[in-house]
């Protein structure tokens, strides 16, 4: 039976910098990565960005080249997808037999995409965006002739993707169930703009919109039926809806969680020597209050990584990294600082018609979150309020020749 010291599953962000930190950190133990995915580390948000819209090859959204894992003596085994753990025998199973041993056990498994259950949800030519896998599959149905695409959900992955179809000259068609885009991560101020933004662009927006059944022609996936009845023809059908943590096995052992896995300010679980991170790890916030929340973010992975290196290796350090995330639509970039979960009042600063402004919310006067769109200096500064724990006069926010630094 195969072993290693830290046994890391999966392969992504969190996966890679965990093993990177941990060489960092001086630890001289054998590292062994089992990915499910088929290629090395890779960067996941360019998939529904730059790759999709082939601004850059796979080459250059790898984490790192592949020598870099070689010098450091790091194993990676692409294709290994972990199914089961026993954490009694410190091992865990792999699809198509065969175990590994572990000293420790770093978790890493992302989500798997949350998938529609509607009548022909399962037809040829309906795709996620989660893996290289996915976004080369729909780059060849683009390429064999597909124009008319119709994306369900409308948060980031969503319209990223949009974006990207459209300026690649698809019609597309999104489709939301809830009344806005962006519903579950941002107020109204910033869902309002980008549906004026994607619409003014050409994609046929459709809100309150629920997916009755997906119907075919010859097996591949032809119209979209709504429950309202209406009927949106498509050659393609792009699902992105969220995932489901990737948490199973864990569970199974005996780790507990209802939403992932649950883990502690260190980022351990209740199985001895066993880590969680990234997007399957549920953790006691501190920039919500304490919530207990998943983050789906790179940064959130990689931090989350590196508090576990440091730890495996000797130094104790809480798992207080600060949370940012950022989407590229269009000509737009936006930026956003610490986490807006229940705010209880926005500020809109700048102008929307412009697409430079921000929207900062507040919770009981103080500054816990901003959505930077093209507006770098207010998300640079802005954080500095969030971390200060600053409530400064709300119209003085919103005067965007006040420049936020002077609010501290």
């Amino acid at each position: 039976m195969d072993s290693a010291d830290v046994v890391i599953v999966g392969s992504g962000h969190g996966g890679a910098q965990a093993a990177i930190a941990l060489r960092q950190q001086g630890f001289a133990g054998s590292i062994l990565v089992l990915g499910r995915d088929p290629e090395p580390p890779y960067e996941r948000p360019p998939l529904s960005k730059e790759y999709l819209a082939r601004e850059k090859p796979f080459e250059r959204i790898l984490i790192r080249p592949p020598a870099f894992w070689d010098e450091r003596a790091i194993t990676l085994r692409p294709g290994a997808a972990v199914v089961g753990i026993d954490p009694a025998a410190r091992t865990v199973k792999l699809a198509g037999g065969g175990e590994v041993g572990y000293g420790k056990l770093i978790w890493s498994a992302g989500g798997d995409p949350r998938r529609l259950s509607c009548p022909g949800a399962d037809l040829a030519g309906i795709h996620a965006v989660r893996d290289k896998a996915d976004a080369d599959r729909i780059m060849a149905e683009l390429d064999n002739g597909a124009k008319r695409v119709v994306v369900v959900g409308g948060g980031y992955i969503g319209l990223e993707a949009a974006a990207v179809l459209t300026k690649l000259g698809c019609r597309v068609t999104l489709v939301e169930a809830l009344p806005r885009v962006l519903a579950r991560v941002a107020g109204e101020a910033l869902s309002a703009f980008y549906q004026d933004y994607h619409r003014a662009r050409g994609v046929d927006l459709r809100l309150d919109a629920a997916v009755e059944r997906i119907e075919s022609e010859n097996g591949w996936v032809r119209r979209v039926v709504l429950a309202d009845g209406e009927t949106v023809d498509c050659d393609m059908v792009i699902v992105g809806i969220g995932i489901v943590p990737a948490a199973g096995p864990l569970i199974a052992a005996g780790a507990s969680g209802a939403n992932g896995v649950d883990v502690d300010e260190y980022c351990r679980t209740v199985l001895e020597d066993v880590y969680a991170i990234g997007d399957c790890a549920a953790h006691a916030n501190p920039w919500a209050d304490g919530a207990v929340i998943r983050i789906e973010s790179v940064q959130n992975a990689n931090d989350m990584a590196t508090t576990v290196a440091k730890h495996i290796t000797g130094t104790e350090e809480p798992y207080r990294a600060f949370p940012w995330f950022w989407s590229n639509q269009y000509d737009l970039r936006l930026q956003t600082a610490g986490l807006s979960i229940g705010h209880d009042a926005t500020v809109v600063r700048g102008d929307p018609a412009e697409a430079k402004f921000s929207v900062i919310y507040l919770k009981e006067g103080r500054v816990i979150a901003l959505d930077c769109v093209n507006a770098t200096k207010d998300y640079v500064q802005g954080r500095k309020l969030i971390e200060a724990r600053a409530a400064p006069d709300p119209a003085a926010l919103a005067d965007a020749a006040v420049p936020l630094k002077e609010l501290l």
